[in-house]
């Protein structure tokens, strides 16, 4: 049989690829983990009082966290494909980095001498990122299950920006429990307990994702 007769019998009926396969992987995978890491927040530490949801910062935090879990999971989508461009989603995830940081930085240098301490540390920064970093696990395990179902060949790439992303999941799920409204506080912390979560990533993807 000729290569192009084979080719036209294997492809009989075969009809179009499924759109979208990543995400229909990991859009589950990490809304489980959210709705774990929030009830870990809530009822292992105890959500916050109610009039912290009236408070601006809040909400910039806890956006902060969202909106990076949500970029951070179109490039876990990426680069679950052995040939993808990873220049759109990673623009996006520094871009909203960047965005912090900012905020962080100018709160910082316009806050009194003897209150830039309180704003850097606040209450909470020694437990904040390991906080970040236990409530990530759920989001962690699931990331790693959809992308073991799937084909990515940069391993340790894959693997950190899978923990990024389930540590940005469990951000968005301490911030319920988390009475900091600092910008710089949550520019650091919280941005350490991400990437705690992506250094447990990139250990383990060559692990775990190899196929």
């Amino acid at each position: 049989m000729k290569t192009d007769a084979l080719i036209g019998l294997l492809a009989t009926g075969a009809g179009p690829a499924p759109r979208a396969v990543a995400a229909r992987r990991l859009v589950p995978a990490l809304g489980v983990g959210l709705l774990a890491s929030a009830l870990g927040a809530v009822f292992g530490i105890g959500l916050i009082p109610a009039d912290l949801f009236a408070n601006p910062a809040w909400w910039i935090k806890i956006s902060y966290a969202a909106m990076l879990a949500l970029t951070l999971g179109w490039l876990a989508a990426r680069l679950a494909r052995p040939v993808a461009r990873l220049s759109g989603p990673g623009g996006a995830v520094w871009a909203v980095a960047g965005v912090m940081a900012l905020l962080g930085v100018l709160q910082l240098v316009a806050a009194e001498p003897d209150a830039r301490m309180t704003a850097l540390m606040g209450s909470s920064a020694a437990l904040c990122p390991w906080r970040v970093l236990v409530l990530s696990v759920p989001a962690m395990a699931g990331a790693f299950w959809a992308l073991r179902g799937l084909a990515p060949t940069r391993l340790r790439l894959a693997g950190f920006v899978a923990g990024l992303a389930a540590g940005a999941v469990g951000a968005t799920g301490y911030a319920l429990a988390c009475g900091e409204t600092s910008m710089t506080f949550v520019a650091v912390w919280y941005s350490l307990g991400i990437v705690m979560a992506g250094g447990v990533g990139a250990l383990l993807g060559p692990r775990l994702l190899r196929w």
